[in-house]
């Protein structure tokens, strides 16, 4: 079921992880727990994997991570403001020392400002960094969601 480039992804992401003795948190929106789901694909990912979040509405990113509600209608649910709140709203409220938030637009479905392919992907580290990518992805729904799951990834490492 998991895409064998990001099931050898997530098993590389979990030894990392777990070298360095980290756990990871995710908060998750147009990827619906995906990210979560191919790191518990891999047998022995509870030593890693702290909790995950799916805040698919705007109310559920205030209610179980703290995003303020006064930024979706200033700047949007697919933003960087948003994504940032949400991976540090997923520090505070988890033990994981590193967080991921993911907001965007896997498709179909766009506006104007918001085309299909717009992910906003951001990590935090405890007491640390923080790191943003604004990302355009192209394919299908499926196709958006596996890149974003991969780039996530990758921002975690980061910051490593």
């Amino acid at each position: 079921m998991i895409d064998p480039d990001i099931r050898a992804a997530a098993r590389n992401l979990l030894d990392t992880c777990r070298a360095e003795g980290l756990m990871v948190a995710t908060v998750e929106s147009c990827t619906g727990g995906l990210v979560a789901g191919s790191l518990t694909e891999i047998a022995g990912s509870s030593d890693v994997v702290e909790r995950g979040f799916v805040t698919y509405t705007n109310e559920a990113k205030n209610e179980l991570v703290g995003v303020p509600m006064d930024l979706f209608p200033s700047v949007g649910a697919v933003s960087e403001e948003v994504a940032r709140a949400m991976a540090v709203g997923g520090l505070s409220n988890s033990r994981a020392d590193i967080a991921v938030g993911i907001t965007g637009v896997a498709g179909p479905g766009q506006s104007e400002n918001k085309p299909a392919g717009l992910v906003h992907i951001c990590a935090a580290r405890k007491n640390g960094d923080t790191i943003h990518e604004r990302c355009m992805f192209d394919g299908d729904r499926s196709a958006v969601r596996n890149a974003s799951v991969l780039k996530a990834f990758d921002l975690i490492l980061r910051l490593i």
